[in-house]
């Protein structure tokens, strides 16, 4: 959830972005919008022509290409792990895009698959780390995640709780340690909402999270 441009309300979204036919680009995306009075109303912002946005796929390539990711990625696949890569999730921000992924980690000795890493991307940088938390703090220090952390057995990874933390919004003065910890814990409410099918927390959960990666912009000077 989110205000479209130029809009003050909030309101649950599904984003689409859109590249050319044949090439990798960002030109648009589409916003199909899902409260009354406008439901079922689709709204397309075009990106200026001038500009290169990353698409998807692009921001993909860039992550293969980032020597500290595949040496996690190889290392885990040499231990007959499988790596499973989320839904690539782009969030407008402030004119600009935040790329999201979520990794997870298939072990032999488990049916589920773990969240193991979370990578993030602008238009000039890429991070990656144990949490969302990490990895933006990564990002806004420009360097790339960890990659020495040990995979714990499966007696020693903690149970699931199920339940979903209700969004809670900082103040506009929070500090920027503070807006990353709020950032993850979002995230992972969202994460956690999604796996159970509660769409209302998920969407409380992204709209926080966006509300906190806003304001982190704002005092990092990434708008």
């Amino acid at each position: 959830t989110m205000p479209l441009p130029g809009e003050t309300e909030v309101e649950y979204l599904l984003i689409q972005p859109y590249t050319p036919l044949g090439k990798t680009n960002m030109i648009a995306w589409l916003a199909a919008r899902n409260d009354p009075p406008n439901y079922g109303e689709l709204k397309v912002y075009e990106l200026p022509k001038q500009e290169l946005i990353f698409g998807p796929l692009q921001i993909e390539g860039r992550i293969d290409q980032e020597p500290t990711i595949s040496e996690q990625f190889s290392l885990w696949d040499q231990r007959g792990s499988r790596v499973i890569r989320g839904n690539l999730i782009v969030i407008p921000m402030n004119g600009s895009f935040l790329y999201v992924e979520p990794v997870y980690l298939l072990s032999q000795t488990s049916a589920l698959p773990e969240l193991k890493r979370v990578i993030v991307a602008t238009d000039t940088r890429i991070a990656m780390g144990s949490t969302l938390a990490e990895a933006i703090t990564n990002l806004l220090q420009e360097k790339p995640g960890e990659v020495t952390e040990e995979l714990l057995p499966p007696e020693e990874v903690a149970p699931e709780d199920d339940s979903v933390p209700a969004a809670t919004p900082l103040p506009i003065d929070a500090t920027i340690e503070e807006l990353v910890q709020s950032a993850n814990a979002h995230f992972e409410a969202a994460q956690e909402a999604q796996r159970n099918g509660d769409w209302a927390a998920y969407g409380e959960a992204l709209e926080a999270l966006q509300r906190d990666l806003e304001q982190l912009a704002i005092l990092t000077g990434n708008q």
